[in-house]
């Protein structure tokens, strides 16, 4: 599954691993805002890595948790997804908006295939970069540093450092410069 290529999705052992992510996930969402030390110990159970400082707002979703990993003054607004079939690696100092959805997971486009496998492409996200509200990062994509995701973008393919992406899908709208 890691690896991309395709897999049984109802596997045991990776039906476990989903109620285990769930029943955290449970808990998370049990806990007030104010218990914040109390939700970020899930998230740090949860989660494969994650830097000393991070929040996630509100709710939040994944499938497994053990494959994301997260840099420092990592935020997560309010229903945020992550469908964590391969490995999603966020670097430090990343801003993501509210309903935002990375999705690793794809479907093969033989109908045949489809009905039984699933597979998933890894996802990295630079450093500094920002991802606005309802945008959508597809499998296998990679944002370099510096990265603005215009909200509402779906993002099917890869970007480079320092650049403005946004609409369907997204396309570079410009370039940002770099501080010295």
């Amino acid at each position: 599954m890691c690896n991309g290529e395709n897999y049984y999705s109802e596997e045991e052992t990776l039906v476990a691993l989903r109620a285990r992510a769930r029943d955290l996930l449970d808990d998370f969402h049990q806990l007030r805002r104010r218990e914040g030390e109390a939700r970020n110990a899930i998230i740090r159970e949860l989660f494969g890595q994650v830097g000393e400082r991070f929040h996630i707002s509100g709710r939040f979703a994944c499938d497994y948790g053990h494959n994301i990993r997260v840099g420092e003054n990592f935020y997560m607004n309010t229903d945020g997804v992550i469908l964590d079939c391969a490995p999603v690696t966020i670097g430090d100092n990343c801003l993501i908006g509210p309903q935002v959805g990375i999705y690793t997971a794809g479907h093969p486009l033989d109908l045949t295939l489809r009905k039984s496998v699933e597979f998933a492409k890894p996802i990295t996200i630079g450093d500094e970069c920002w991802i606005g509200g309802h945008a959508t990062i597809n499998p296998g994509v990679t944002l370099g540093n510096n990265v603005v995701v215009a909200s509402g973008s779906v993002v099917t393919k890869s970007f480079g450092d320092n650049v403005v992406i946004g609409g369907n899908p997204a396309k570079i709208l410009r370039h940002l410069a770099v501080e010295a």
